[in-house]
């Protein structure tokens, strides 16, 4: 009640003076779009600029955004740094809970997921599918089809599509839904402050009494001789490309450089994988793993595992043609036109000025409390740019459902008093490839390390019917429980569609249940996802009564 009564005295005084932010307008007085001004604006790094990514800058990089002007002694209660899901769920849910909150983006709202990540990944993995499907059109009674991608057309799907997801991540809608919205670069000024410069040099000090750090991470570039004089691509310039590489070479042996080598592979590109260390995969389910990579030399992909890259050097396009780039390996060299790494990713920690708010830090991000709280309990760090420790050891999740999740957390126990723990929270993931492999909870080499005796169960996608008749009896589902009291830890699944099969095992670990208990639910059959029930049909025999 005293958050509320606060809260509307704070607005009686101050928001006649405000306004949620608003599009501005061009000089003769018409709404400022990017088809009338993109001439004129600096290049936002989307690439072409058609009427997809028109519509997309429209929504997340709004030309000429007119920011609120809030009185000086306003307070927020709730201002989030970075406009990706972690950023997007602390203002909007602030502010439909009744709080006054802001959102600052100085670049694309919407975050890398959006604008160069989830989304346009996905289409791409898409339309691979897509070509992966025509080669088996004579296995399925269909006439052989034109193997020729037009990759343009690939690609103007993708801006298509991230268009027309775009508005709900819009400047535009965070206001309308009572939360203001500034474009522009956030600095904290204090530990209870932040100054915003608008994208046309003007400055607005908002002061607050929660922060949330949302600011995302970018893609990590390893220090290779010659990589800096390359124009080599990361996930933030991949989807710009219009025309297709005859080859590339991928530089990253993790889930975001093999999700894109398969599906380049599959449109027709021959791909090559660098990975220096010797195993891929390391921490993945370690049969999972194995068929993942099998899958993907299927596809055409070659791997070179545990290399040295010496140094990469490149010619020059001719015209509007690619470079050529040079990869050079111990007693071999790689050429390819384009070059992506793939290598992981860094937190965006530098020039937000959390060294003035008090707020502690280091090149893997920002360490927060169990609550997320930073070293300021004031401000709160959610997504890629913050880890926390679980058991003794440093967890990051960087993954958008994650991102949004602490969000929630943030507002909660920032603002409501809320005691919501991230020790607490089972996380599924899944890695997009042909087949998806999915997993929530612990691996068995987790359990082991904490001196959990584990039990198995396990069912292989060869005896599924349906996988048998979809023609993609590749995968399994494999269970881990504790082996005294059967409850579940953990699990994988390798399946065309793992990614829409695991929640089942999320909402059995997230309650506690055990393997008994899931051998009583009943899958619709015939459906890939009987190999869930199948794996638990031992709990439920061994509970038999018999003769």
């Amino acid at each position: 009640l005293k958050f509320i009564i606060r809260t509307f005295h704070c607005r009686s005084t101050a928001l006649s003076a405000m306004t949620h932010g608003h599009a501005g307008t061009d000089e003769s007085g018409a709404p400022a779009t990017w088809a009338k001004l993109k001439g004129q604006l600096p290049d936002p790094g989307v690439g072409v600029i058609d009427d997809h990514n028109v519509k997309l800058l429209d929504n997340v990089f709004p030309a000429k955004w007119v920011n609120p002007q809030p009185a000086e002694d306003f307070v927020y209660d709730l201002v989030a740094l970075g406009a990706g899901a972690g950023g997007l769920v602390s203002a909007k849910q602030t502010a439909r809970r009744g709080g006054k909150s802001a959102l600052i983006e100085k670049h694309l709202a919407g975050g890398d997921c959006l604008n160069s990540g989830c989304v346009p990944s996905k289409a791409l993995i898409r339309c691979a599918r897509a070509a992966a499907e025509q080669k088996r059109f004579a296995e399925l009674g269909r006439a052989p089809a034109s193997s020729t991608t037009d990759f343009a057309k690939v690609m103007e799907r993708m801006r298509e599509k991230r268009a027309a997801i775009a508005p709900v991540d819009s400047a535009a809608t965070t206001a309308a839904v009572g939360a203001d919205a500034y474009v522009g670069n956030a600095v904290f000024t204090g530990r209870n402050s932040v100054e915003v410069t608008a994208q046309d040099g003007t400055k607005t000090t908002l002061k607050f009494r929660k922060a949330v750090v949302a600011t995302g991470g970018t893609a990590m570039v390893p220090p290779i001789p010659g990589l800096g004089d390359v124009p080599y691509h990361t996930n933030s310039t991949l989807f710009n490309l219009t025309a297709q590489p005859k080859r590339m070479v991928v530089v990253g042996g993790g889930p975001i450089g093999l999700e894109m080598a398969q599906a380049f592979s599959l449109l027709g590109t021959e791909v090559t994988v660098c990975e220096v260390m010797p195993k891929l995969l390391p921490r993945e389910d370690p049969e999972a793993a194995a068929m993942m990579l099998e899958s993907i030399r299927q596809a055409g992909v070659t791997f070179k595992v545990g290399v040295k890259i010496s140094n990469i050097d490149h010619e020059p396009a001719a015209g509007d043609g690619f470079p050529t780039v040079r990869v050079h390996l111990e007693g071999e060299v790689l050429e390819a036109e384009v070059l992506l790494v793939a290598t992981g990713r860094k937190p965006n920690v530098d020039g937000i000025g959390l060294e003035e708010a008090g707020v502690e830090f280091t090149r893997q991000g920002i360490e927060v409390s169990d609550l997320l709280q930073t070293t300021n309990p004031d401000i709160y760090a959610v997504g890629d740019v913050a880890w926390y420790k679980i058991a003794g050891q440093p967890q990051r999740y960087l993954f958008t459902h994650m991102a949004g999740r602490m969000a929630f957390h943030a507002v909660e126990n920032a603002l409501f008093d809320g005691q919501m723990k991230m020790s607490d929270l089972v996380v599924p993931w899944v890695t997009y490839t042909s087949p998806e492999v999915a997993h929530v909870g612990l691996y068995e080499s987790d359990m082991e390390a904490r001196g959990i005796a584990c039990k198995n169960f396990q069912a292989s996608l060869e005896h599924n019917d349906r996988a048998i008749l979809e023609g993609d009896t590749e995968g399994f589902c494999k269970i881990h429980t504790e082996a005294e009291t059967g409850k579940i830890r953990g699990a994988t699944i390798v399946a065309e569609h793992a990614g829409e099969m695991i929640s089942e095992l999320t909402v059995a670990i997230q309650f506690g249940l055990t393997i008994y208990d899931l051998s009583q639910v009943i899958h619709p059959y015939p459906t890939v996802a009987e190999c869930v029930g199948s794996a638990a049909h031992p709990a439920r025999m061994a509970a038999w009564k018999r003769f």
